[in-house]
């Protein structure tokens, strides 16, 4: 529960309080085992240890090391007394959830220190899983007298959730974790959560929390690629989730989430609220709230409603949940394409005072390094230059929440990009007519490549999201003809290959895309280098089962000859 909330706030406090709680538990379950492997002689106790540090198999899952082959039965099957006893097991699996959770926590912090010490708390929790698992696999189908099935719900969680969780990381993230000499596996990770959720055991809702996460992060950082496939699976497992605890607020807000992605604005508004609603005199009431409203305020932003959306972001700033400065920056943000240049601009102003006065605490995050370094940007003008701007729409497409707008509402923010872009044509104009007329002029020639940039990135991915693509490739060369001239906002180039994969993908051409996407990942130091890579990341993977796919394809189309199928060669079948 501790866990859930700072995973929900990202309060210092709640984390702190989280990573104590597990700390604690984690030393209980550490000093009921240590009584047990006590009795054990010292070299099994070893062998043990390095045989679980250095498994690596083909399936990702655990192997049998040589000292948990214990003594048989006559009859060839393990003798129920060398079994570890259930309590033990039991202990271990409350162990490597300790160190599961604590590594989850550590990974939200999203700093290279966060994801070795992240790596190491896996690690931990896979050696400990893994002894469950072999001693689970050595029962065979008698397991059920000697384990209890929470125990069995348990490590069918953790190995899973381990499993999805590293397969959704950046290869940047990953090379740390390869240190530890084992791979991920989607489809494993995939398997044992299913069979968890089946089995109605203690971790079967964290189980579906646990996919419905994996759902709702691919469908919101890869929409474009993985909306159509995702959304089905996710509505069957929050069916599942729901008939099975109807009034948990958790499956709420993911049904909030997948309506958002099937672009019904209003139906995911109504979700987020019953969430908050269901929540009220429970122990997660204001995280929740919190949650949600800030959800809200972005659907408000997705349907134009400016208004709206800076009232919920006003109250954020009051409770500071998560980043006051990025959501002062959005009020601001609001403001402006309200046209309310002078509410905006004092918005903006207070911004530098929240980011500088958090990093004592938290040393900033990338959120607040872009929003501060916006608004510096902004005031080197006097503001003068956010005339060439849409800080609101931006916020969006960095985010890549765009592709959740509707169609109508896709068609004006298309209008309003190309109104500012307009506004730069009209100003580049003016000044060079100075240049025409004055002789060495003061006025220093007009150089709005940055600006420029942004906002056709903007256009590219609005016309994306209209599945307009070839409409996209004239802006997006534009912007990769001038990456050398694009300092300021770095964060421009690797966006827009992102948007040229996208492209590329739309137009059915994946290996393109899968080139385009790679040359996005060799991009570094940028404010949203994480979010961004995860996004890749993710993409890549979906390149990898669109390949393998058309390879059976190929090889089905192959097996034809003269235009009769062949059957398949008898060495190909297993």
């Amino acid at each position: 529960m501790a866990t859930i909330k700072a995973l929900m706030t990202y309060h210092e406090t709640d984390v702190n309080m989280a990573m104590d709680a597990l700390a604690s538990a984690f030393t209980i379950a550490k000093t009921q085992i240590s009584k047990t492997e006590s009795k054990k002689p010292f070299k099994d106790t070893v062998s043990q240890y390095f045989t679980s540090l250095l498994s690596n198999t083909s399936t990702g899952l655990p192997n049998d090391p040589p000292s948990m082959s214990m003594p048989q039965s006559s009859g060839g099957v393990a003798s129920p007394t060398s079994f570890l006893p259930n309590a033990v097991l039991r202990a271990h699996v409350v162990k490597a959830e300790c160190c599961l959770l604590m590594g989850i926590l550590q990974m939200t912090q999203e700093s290279v220190v966060a994801y070795l010490k992240c790596g190491l708390n896996i690690r931990k929790a896979y050696n400990s899983y893994s002894i469950v698992w072999q001693e689970y696999k050595r029962m065979g189908q008698e397991y059920v007298k000697y384990m209890d099935k929470n125990t069995v719900s348990g490590v069918q969680f953790g190995i899973g959730a381990v499993h999805l969780m590293l397969s959704s990381m950046p290869p940047k993230i990953l090379k740390i974790f390869s240190v530890f000499g084992w791979k991920s596996d989607k489809q494993l990770g995939f398997a044992l959560l299913k069979l968890c959720l089946e089995g109605r055991g203690v971790r079967a809702p964290l189980a579906s929390l646990t996919l419905l996460a994996y759902y709702s992060v691919l469908t919101s950082f890869a929409p474009q690629v993985y909306s159509k496939d995702m959304l089905n699976p996710a509505i069957e497992c929050l069916l599942d989730a729901q008939n099975n605890h109807p009034n948990s607020c958790f499956f709420l807000f993911f049904a909030a989430r997948m309506a958002r992605v099937a672009r019904n604005i209003p139906l995911s508004n109504q979700s987020f609220m019953f969430a908050a609603e269901s929540s009220r005199g429970e122990w997660a009431e204001v995280a929740m709230k919190q949650m949600a409203d800030y959800e809200v305020g972005f659907n408000l932003a997705l349907q134009l409603d400016w208004e709206n959306a800076l009232k919920y972001f006003q109250q954020l700033v009051i409770e500071k949940y998560w980043s006051p400065a990025f959501s002062k920056y959005f009020l601001g943000a609001c403001h402006e394409m309200l046209g309310q240049r002078t509410e905006a601009i004092l918005a903006f102003a207070e911004v530098v005072s929240l980011v500088k006065g958090g990093e004592e605490k938290a040393k900033g995050t990338y959120i607040d390094s872009y929003v501060l370094k916006k608004v510096e940007y902004f005031q080197k003008s006097g503001y003068q230059d956010i005339d060439f701007s849409l800080p609101a729409l931006e916020v969006l497409l960095v985010m890549n929440m765009l592709s959740h707008m509707e169609k109508e509402k896709l068609e004006k923010c298309l209008k309003l990009v190309q109104d500012t872009l307009t506004v730069i044509y009209e100003r580049e104009k003016m000044e060079y007519t100075i240049r025409l007329r004055e002789l060495v002029p003061t006025v220093a020639p007009p150089d709005y490549c940055e600006q420029r940039a942004v906002l056709l990135l903007m256009k590219a991915s609005i016309l994306n999201s209209l599945e307009r693509f070839d409409e996209t490739i004239a802006h997006l060369n534009w912007i990769l003809d001038h990456k050398d001239s694009i300092k300021e906002e770095n964060w421009v180039v690797p966006f827009a290959y992102w948007e040229c994969g996208v492209t590329s993908w739309g137009l059915g051409n994946y290996r393109k895309s899968r080139k385009l996407w790679q040359m996005a990942m060799s991009y570094t130091k940028y404010e949203f280098e994480y979010r961004l890579a995860v996004r890749l990341s993710l993409a890549l993977s979906k390149c990898d089962e669109v390949g393998i796919t058309q390879a059976k394809m190929h090889e089905t189309e192959g097996s034809t000859t003269n235009g009769r199928k062949r059957m398949p060669l008898l060495h190909a079948i297993p």
